[in-house]
């Protein structure tokens, strides 16, 4: 097509990009880009404390993964809505990946779709896969998942901390105070408060996840306590609710996976000039329901994807 000059006609670059995505090659969007957005690869060299987590093993680490591609497939392949991203109720497993969830019914090593109503799980933000890369290795970070979502969800990463901020006493955690009363003391720092103020809640409501995914009532001697306020004055408890608040922030949502799947798609970090683009696209895309389809067609018609600057004469 592009050697008969075809590709110049609007009609036929959407026909061979429709074309492509329904071609078995197509999942290496999912497996490279999904890697890299929503930080997959790190499961690769996650190494949880045995002794705290003896569950986790190999399999149990390709289960995770295998889910959230098999989930992100879906919604491209079946042309879904990009919202079902932030909070669909359903995802995919296999028995070993079932049962660490503790959801019954699941026979086999077969991956098969599965409803979740009636668990506190949806979208990607309750993989197994995401909570344990946004985790440390003994123990559950409100902080990291935090900053996450805000760096993968909400397109909105906070500034690194400043130098000379002090750990906490990991010696403590669980034991003589829970880790989220320690996190509120460490919140009394005004350097730290600004920041800590928007990551923080939106950890707390995960923390019915341990460091590997799954759930619990406890932190170690003290109950969870699940329930986070935003500083623009939006309250929610645990996981259910803050997925609401993720399905408010929709607009940031798509723009941010918008500069993301653009970035991908150019091989290069946007410009300034490129921020109108994706503003144009995100607002596009919205209008015709989110579709997953449209996001890809709308940044292959983009003018930054057709046209690349010319390189000087040499």
């Amino acid at each position: 097509a592009a050697d008969e000059g075809k590709l110049d006609r609007p009609e036929e670059v959407d026909r061979q990009v429709v074309r492509m995505l329904r071609d078995p090659k197509a999942r290496a969007l999912v497996e490279n880009f999904g890697g890299q957005w929503l930080e997959l690869r790190k499961l690769e060299a996650l190494k949880p404390d045995r002794e705290r987590f003896p569950e986790f093993d190999e399999y149990l680490r390709l289960s995770m993964r295998r889910e959230t591609e098999l989930f992100l497939d879906h919604v491209l392949r079946e042309d879904r809505s990009l919202l079902e991203i932030l909070d669909g109720r359903y995802t995919y497993l296999n028995e070993r990946l079932a049962r660490f969830y503790g959801i019954p019914g699941v026979r086999g090593p077969e991956f098969r779709k599965v409803a979740l109503d009636g668990t506190p799980r949806g979208g990607v933000l309750t993989h197994g896969s995401v909570l344990a890369v946004s985790s440390y290795s003994t123990r559950t970070s409100p902080v990291l998942r935090g900053r996450w979502i805000l760096e993968n969800l909400l397109n909105s990463p906070p500034p690194p901390p400043p130098p000379g901020v002090p750990t906490l006493d990991e010696a403590k955690v669980g034991e003589s105070a829970s880790l989220r009363k320690q996190l509120e003391a460490h919140r009394t720092n005004p350097t730290c408060a600004s920041c800590h103020s928007r990551m923080d809640p939106l950890g707390f409501a995960l923390e019915n996840f341990n460091a590997i995914g799954a759930w619990r009532d406890m932190d170690g001697k003290f109950p969870v306590d699940a329930a986070g306020s935003l500083p623009d004055g939006r309250t929610f408890n645990g996981p259910g609710e803050l997925l609401k608040v993720l399905r408010e922030d929709r607009n940031d949502f798509l723009e941010g996976l918008t500069e993301k799947l653009l970035t991908y798609a150019l091989g290069r970090g946007l410009e300034r000039y490129d921020r109108r683009t994706v503003k144009e696209i995100a607002a596009r895309v919205a209008k015709q329901e989110y579709r997953s389809s449209s996001l890809i067609l709308e940044i292959t018609r983009s003018l930054p994807f057709r046209m690349r600057r010319g390189e000087p004469a040499k």
